[in-house]
C-alpha cells in the first residue's frame, strides 16, 4: 500500500464514485483502476492524497465492506 501526497497521475476520466458510497454526502470515495494498482481518494478533496492498493487488497476490502452492509 502506498499513499501519494502529490497530484495524481491517474487521468481524470479513470475516476468513478465507488458503488459502496452511499451518495448521501460525507463519505464518498472515488476509485480508479490502473496497471500499478487500485487508486482511492476522497471525492471532496480530489487534489488530496491518493491511496494505492493491490487488486487483491481491494477485493479483500470490498468483501469485508459487503459483509458489514448486510
Amino acid at each position: 500500500m502506498s499513499v501519494q501526497h502529490t497530484e495524481s497521475t491517474v487521468p481524470v476520466s479513470a475516476w468513478f464514485t465507488s458503488s459502496y458510497s452511499s451518495g448521501g454526502g460525507g463519505e464518498c470515495v472515488e476509485v480508479a483502476v490502473a496497471v500499478e494498482g487500485i487508486h482511492i481518494r476522497d471525492s471532496k478533496v480530489r487534489s488530496g492524497p491518493v491511496l494505492t492498493v493491490t487488486p487483491e487488497a481491494w477485493a479483500g476490502f470490498i468483501g469485508l465492506a459487503a459483509d458489514q452492509a448486510v
